[in-house]
């Protein structure tokens, strides 16, 4: 099989995997002569976009999709009627290097099925990356695919040439992994997590003790790690998956968790849904994720137990606001900066340049797109130096309607 037929294969079984932003890791570059690529920002075509809105290009491939696994949900599993095919370590070392000098790409993404054994699987990985970085040396971004029980040295040196490293635990619930692939344990997932989160702490304590000494610490995913969860192919409730992340965040300090949409595929198991859910639940749990991280909420005000799923029509802190009318309107030029983040519209950067403005000057309504704050969503919730929104605005039960974004025709791109 040639090299364009393996790449055409290979290229096109990554692709449902979400987690391969190129965000948050060291800046380097080959400016001094010495190694190829750099982590800077933007060039060629474009792969994914970053949680900071850049667009980033990877060549993102599978090191093969032959699998031992039989996953119901995966298109690469073992009882799949698809062609097959498999880089050698030298293919791939020379198709990123290739790519990056006609600058398509910034970086690789690669990851693999499991072939013979999860050691023997994980040394073909790190070996890519190895001649990488020691060979070529290259110095653009990179990210691994960590196997699930690896040997711990081959995790280590992983961690040596990659800038992040990811595990994927698939489902929000242990009962639906053993029902949807069987061969997976989430308890060696998160084992290896946990063995992640551990080696990322020392390099982290080893960096603070190098820093005062003046030495250098030994390099360890400098970008993190993260992990994956596919959506609708359970019944796991947006509730149940946003509790799933909270307690991956909060144990593992993963620096983000992706949601994929599941996707239907050829020759599917009974147990699989028959239809993809809306792209939109995708998007929402995006959103909540974003409120747990960067807006101070919890769990239980973004959705509760008696109606576990996200709002489609409206995104959750639009409608934390509708469910919490007592606490509105806010005076912006007196408010918190927690009280500022809960307002509909507000985001995290709108809000510093708030309070950064306000110990000037009061905020008027004319500031507001100076500002960048979309007026029409947050005048109902706030109050400003010559505006105060009627009761009537916002005790008035069709203002969720009169919020929602207005349905558009989609263009056809050209």
């Amino acid at each position: 099989m040639n090299l364009q037929r393996k790449l055409e294969i290979l290229a096109d079984a990554a692709k449902y995997d979400a987690s391969c932003a190129s965000s948050g890791t060291e800046q380097r570059d080959s400016r001094d002569g010495k190694g190829l690529g750099s982590t800077a920002p933007g060039m060629g075509i474009c792969h994914s976009y970053a949680p900071d809105g850049r667009c980033i290009s990877l060549l993102k491939v599978l090191l093969t999709n032959a699998c031992n696994y039989d996953c119901l949900y995966c298109v690469n599993r073992a009882s799949s009627n698809v062609p097959r095919a498999r880089f050698t370590i030298d293919e791939v070392v020379r198709l990123t290097i290739d790519f990056y000098r006609r600058n398509y790409i910034e970086g690789l993404f690669l990851s693999s099925g499991i072939i013979r054994s999860a050691d023997y699987t994980m040394e073909q990985v790190v070996a890519v990356a190895r001649k990488l970085r020691e060979e070529h040396r290259f110095r653009g971004y990179i990210h691994l695919k960590t196997i699930p029980e690896a040997n711990d040295d081959l995790i280590t040196e992983a961690g040596k040439y990659a800038d992040r490293l990811s595990i994927n635990i698939e489902m929000p619930e242990e009962n639906s992994l053993a029902k949807l692939a069987p061969e997976k344990d989430v308890r060696a997932i998160r084992r290896t997590m946990g063995r992640l989160r551990l080696k990322l702490d020392e390099t982290s304590a080893t960096k603070k003790a190098a820093a005062a000494s003046g030495s250098r610490a030994p390099r360890f995913a400098p970008a993190g790690q993260t992990t994956q969860m596919i959506v609708g192919a359970d019944a796991a409730s947006d509730r149940t998956i946003l509790s799933t992340s909270a307690n991956l965040y909060g144990s593992y300090r993963l620096k983000r968790v992706y949601y994929s949409a599941f996707s239907p595929i050829p020759d599917a198991s009974r147990a699989l849904p028959l239809s993809a859910p809306p792209l939109m639940r995708e998007h929402r749990l995006y959103q909540a994720d974003w409120l747990m991280r960067f807006y101070g909420f919890d769990i239980s005000e973004i959705v509760d137990a008696t109606n576990p799923m996200l709002p489609l029509d409206i995104d959750p802190k639009l409608a934390w606001a509708l469910r919490h009318r007592d606490r509105f309107p806010l005076d912006i030029n007196r408010a918190s900066r927690e009280e500022l983040l809960r307002v509909p519209g507000f985001g995290a950067k709108a809000v510093d340049r708030i309070l950064s403005a306000r110990r000037y000057t009061s905020i008027r309504a004319a500031d507001l797109s100076r500002l960048h704050v979309p007026r029409n969503k947050a005048l109902p919730f706030i109050v400003l130096a010559d505006h105060r929104p009627s009761p009537k605005v916002l005790e008035s039960m069709t203002l969720a309607k009169q919020l929602k974004p207005k349905a558009a025709q989609l263009g056809f791109g050209f």
